[in-house]
């Protein structure tokens, strides 16, 4: 090859080079994103803490993994340990996960709100609902409806709840029948829990009244969404309540016994939010990851095989916004991604609350 080919050969080679790195560039995102692609291709991993399963996790791990090259190291918590591991570590100075993916979207806002997230407008937000953005700050990813779960072998047909209501009428007429077979999330213990139990006390006035039901027959409480299925679908509990539809939907396609009901009367929305940390190491990876998962290519994914229901409209299949719909069209009531939810933790509201909680677990 002559001297003369060569410039012309490293010019061929910078164009075909530019012109890969703009490839990977996702359609209606700015001609510089490139540049994040590349900043974050050289940072090489992502640290992501999420409250959500790492079995559902993992198909958007490895589908990004193999879009970018970069390695996601995923955290799987619960939501009360997601929020102090970050919490410990921010206060350390040694850095955090990139980014923070929590279903506790109360907790999440307070972060926001103590200036630990770093503002981002993600090219994705026009995609998405006005209450899943906050401030361009902490942005929701699912779609996903809070759920009542029941064991169709033991449950009389009779008795599955429709609405809430119908669920306190059982309880009141039932007690013994349901002594000791409800489960919940505990809302002292878990984050997750304390959310959903608030947002049924602001959405309905007979709250306290099933609250107090449940007290009386003994409700058992978890942590964990996992334990309160697997349990109901062993029959040591019949009724699950405030499950994540999402969970109750991936087990139900292996276990025929669990039956679903999304309530007539209202049914709560929850989002996992999620938040770039100010305190990243890998900011540009950070930035890359929230942007996936808001894509419609993520949403996809978290529709079709992760099963956490999609955010987005324009996504098909059964875990998406469309399904919800069709079940309980105007009966939808998406928990805001907005400051009042920090509120909600303030000291004196969470321990009135408790007190209020912990005298209905007493039938009082």
């Amino acid at each position: 090859m002559s001297k003369l080919a060569l410039p012309f050969v490293s010019s061929l080679a910078l164009v075909m080079t530019a012109g890969l790195a703009a490839a990977q560039v996702p359609a209606g995102y700015p001609a510089d994103y490139a540049q994040t692609i590349d900043a974050a291709k050289k940072e090489g991993k992502v640290v992501v803490y999420g409250t959500t399963d790492a079995a559902a996790a993992n198909f958007l791990v490895k589908d990004f993994e193999a879009l970018y090259g970069i390695k996601v190291e995923y955290n799987d918590l619960n939501s009360t340990e997601l929020y102090n591991r970050f919490i410990a570590e921010a206060a350390a100075g040694q850095g955090t996960a990139d980014v923070t993916w929590s279903s506790a979207q109360d907790l999440q806002i307070k972060l926001v709100n103590d200036g630990y997230a770093s503002a981002y407008k993600t090219p994705e937000a026009a995609k998405i609902p006005s209450w899943a953005n906050y401030k361009d700050s902490a942005y929701g990813v699912t779609y996903e409806p809070v759920a009542i779960v029941y064991n169709k072998r033991l449950v009389p047909a009779d008795d599955v709840p429709k609405t809430h209501a119908d669920l306190l009428k059982l309880l009141q007429s039932k007690p013994d029948f349901y002594k000791g077979k409800v489960t919940a999330y505990d809302p002292e213990r878990s984050g997750v829990g304390y959310l959903f139990f608030t947002q049924d006390d602001m959405a309905w006035k007979q709250a306290w009244d099933l609250f107090k039901a449940f007290g009386k027959t003994e409700i058992k409480l978890y942590t964990s969404a996992g334990a309160m299925i697997e349990r109901t679908t062993s029959g040591e509990h019949l009724i699950g309540y405030g499950v994540f539809g999402s969970y109750a939907l991936s087990r139900s396609k292996k276990d025929p016994n669990i039956g679903i009901v999304l309530p007539k009367d209202y049914t709560l929305i929850a989002s996992r939010v999620a938040f770039l940390s100010n305190k990243a190491k890998n900011p540009n990876a950070g930035k890359l990851f929230l942007d996936y998962l808001l894509s419609k290519r993520g949403q996809t994914i978290i529709a079709n095989q992760a099963e956490l229901y999609s955010l987005r409209d324009d996504v098909e299949g059964e875990a998406t916004v469309a399904k919800v719909k069709e079940q309980v069209g105007d009966a939808i009531r998406p928990i805001q991604i907005n400051g009042d939810l920090a509120a909600n933790l303030d000291t004196v509201k969470r321990l009135k609350f408790l007190k209020q909680w912990q005298a209905a677990m007493k039938g009082q």
